[in-house]
């Protein structure tokens, strides 16, 4: 699915000159979901004509069924664990008790206003898309830094293009079983938590590098950024259009939905330049 830029989408003549930057998929049935978490469904439950006013009126809506990690989505930080403590040292059994998480839930991250970085680690490469599998690195993210002259900053919400949302369409070759997905390694991971970000994300099922046939059976880029530095997640991101215009540097924008001791929320986050 490719993005677009919206100029003026804010209306006014305060950001008359703005453009807004999709960069969040649609949800629909068919999309690309990981096998650890379940899909997306919506039906119908009332439609037009189903009953009528006495004026004439009808209302149509609809039932909506989602996983808090399907589509482009944020990961809270009580999401992962390691050996049996979230971040800050919290006990994992303790806090998630009664069917909910009593801290660290997604509805305590608060709307995120900061400033934006791609690094297109796949156009400094000269492809379209990363091979399948590919891990980035530290010195790849060092690198795309320096190409564009965006250094990374403290409180930055770094994204990392890999091209990888172009296999959108074709769930199979997206989800990488098989072949793989490029993403951030250990150290790219370590990389970002030195300069302190507030918050990364990436095209991927997982924000990790997953090797070809290794699934999602280890996911360390996880452990380093929610449980050992209280760095966020966003996963499935579209960055095609900040990429096309080379757009390296803006306002970023996302709102998580406030689901009381949620893991996850779909999210739809903007680029304002």
């Amino acid at each position: 699915m490719t993005t677009s830029a919206t100029p003026g989408a804010n209306g006014g003549s305060l950001f008359a000159d703005a453009a807004v930057y999709d960069l969040g998929h649609r949800l629909e049935a068919n999309i690309p979901v990981s096998p650890n978490h379940p899909g997306f469904r919506m039906a119908l439950v009332r439609r037009h004509g189903d009953y009528t006013r006495p004026d004439g009126g009808s209302a149509a809506n609809e039932l909506i069924v989602i996983g808090g990690h399907t589509g482009t989505h944020i990961d809270a930080l009580c999401h992962v664990s390691h050996q049996g403590k979230l971040y800050g040292d919290l006990d994992a059994a303790t806090v998630q008790r009664g069917g909910r998480f009593t801290q660290l839930g997604v509805e305590s991250i608060p709307v995120i206003v900061c400033r934006g970085v791609l690094l297109d680690v796949a156009t400094m490469h000269g492809v379209d898309v990363l091979p399948a599998g590919y891990p980035i690195t530290a010195a790849d993210l060092a690198a795309a830094s320096e190409r564009q002259d965006t250094p990374v900053q403290a409180g930055d919400a770094v994204l990392v293009r890999t091209g990888w949302s172009r296999h959108w369409s074709d769930p199979a070759t997206f989800l990488g079983q098989v072949s793989g997905v490029p993403g951030p390694d250990e150290g790219a991971a370590r990389w970002l938590a030195e300069r302190h970000v507030r918050v990364t994300g990436a095209e991927t099922t997982a924000y990790e590098h997953i090797a070809p046939g290794a699934g999602h059976s280890r996911l360390p880029v996880h452990r380093i950024l929610l449980v050992e530095s209280g760095i966020l997640i966003i996963e499935m991101l579209d960055l095609e259009s900040l990429a096309r215009d080379h757009l390296y540097e803006f306002l970023f924008v996302v709102a998580p939905l406030k689901i009381a001791g949620a893991t996850g929320s779909p999210v739809r986050p903007v680029a304002i330049v």
